[in-house]
């Protein structure tokens, strides 16, 4: 199968995130057996959700990861022109869910797995396929958990996230958490019987706001946009009717911080004054969302060299977006971003690559995967 056969095909699963993706992994699986590897389908979080770990070669030496997600946002949008899930090719575009992040990379080295035994003779060629990315790298902690009865420690991972094929070697780390308020209803004439969540959770609110615009004058890194850590509200929710005292409010709040920051950190203060609310009568509860590490990648790391002679292009310090990047490096494998098509497309309507950005991007991985292997 090319690789744009193999796009239509992983578009067609519809694996929106959050949803148990069986059979995409399962097809996903079936077809790397086929070419030759060895296969574990490992669990996520949650039920219904599974990982691929494929091995071609030898485990008990290291070897390069080939690392993607297979799971894609929703594709709720009425101004997409086609069917979302149905692979559209015009103008030497093809369009659909997930074809630039990053199911794209995925059919790249999914096309090229029936040869992948071969260049694997004496260092092995691994295939990581996570899921539940979008929720905020979810999936893949399961997954780097059983690498040690798997294999030897990777010598390096390439995550192909859309980066145009321009190596990275830098993001921010994030945390991101769901707080809610639980108060007492009543009528809003009668404000003193009742407890008004959402009056409550302003005082979080107003936390939040503070400590995003101190972040502004915080620790500095000069290759981010921007060049320091951030905090935002992106969802807040509560209330029945105007004259009903809310007894119920929630937000969403994330971090996203520079390394050496640990965004958990940065969110401790805003949990703080959600705790504070319990001594004036409210209930409180908080879930986490998602959370990753920053990446940085030594400039001299052996992977940066490999992965610029194989694209041909110099990397660069960093870009605004998370990946799952950082969690290879915290277990201890060195990480690379590299991937065809353009982050810009990305969640976006009419989301598209090009047959062009595919072919370099199999030819990418034909010369870093050959070059590995000596």
């Amino acid at each position: 199968m090319t690789s744009v056969d193999i796009l239509a095909r992983l578009v067609s699963f519809k694996a929106v995130a959050g949803a148990p993706n069986g059979p995409i992994a399962e097809w996903a699986a079936e077809y790397l057996r086929q070419a030759g590897a060895t296969v574990t389908q490992i669990p996520g979080p949650d039920a219904g959700r599974w990982n691929v770990f494929a091995s071609f070669g030898p485990c008990d030496t290291p070897g390069i990861v080939l690392s993607g997600h297979l799971d894609v946002v929703p594709a709720r949008e009425p101004t997409w022109t086609s069917d979302p899930f149905t692979l559209i090719e015009r103008d030497g575009r093809l369009y659909g869910r997930g074809t630039a992040d990053m199911q794209g990379y995925i059919a790249c080295v999914l096309a090229l797995a029936p040869r992948l035994a071969a260049l694997a003779k004496t260092r092995p060629i691994h295939v990581a396929l996570s899921c539940d990315e979008e929720l905020g790298c979810r999936g893949v902690p399961s997954l780097l958990a059983r690498l040690p009865d798997l294999c030897a420690r990777p010598s390096g991972a390439v995550i192909g996230e859309p980066t145009n094929l321009t190596p990275v070697r830098g993001h921010k780390g994030k945390a991101a958490y769901r707080l809610e308020v639980t108060g007492q209803p009543g009528h809003s004439s009668r404000p003193e019987l009742g407890l008004n969540a959402i009056h409550a959770l302003s005082d979080v609110l107003t936390q939040v706001v503070q400590q995003a615009r101190a972040l502004e004058n915080g620790p500095r890194a000069a290759d981010f946009a921007p060049p320091y850590s951030t905090m935002q509200v992106g969802v807040i929710a509560g209330g029945q009717a105007l004259n009903v005292i809310p007894d119920l409010a929630s937000l969403q709040v994330e971090a996203r911080a520079i390394p050496g920051v640990d965004p958990q950190a940065l969110l401790a203060p805003i949990l703080d004054a959600l705790d504070r609310l319990e001594a004036q009568g409210f209930g409180t509860h908080y879930a986490p969302l998602s959370s990753y590490p920053a990446l940085r990648l030594d400039r001299r790391d052996p992977l940066v060299a490999l992965v610029e002679a194989s694209c041909g292009q110099a990397s660069v310090d960093a870009v605004s977006f998370g990946t799952e990047a950082g969690l290879f490096q915290q277990a201890g494998i060195p990480a690379i971003v590299c991937g065809p098509g353009d982050i810009a497309r990305a969640h976006k309507p009419d989301e598209y690559i090009t047959r062009d950005e595919l072919a370099r991007c199999s030819a990418f991985l034909e010369r870093l995967l050959t070059a590995s292997a000596n």
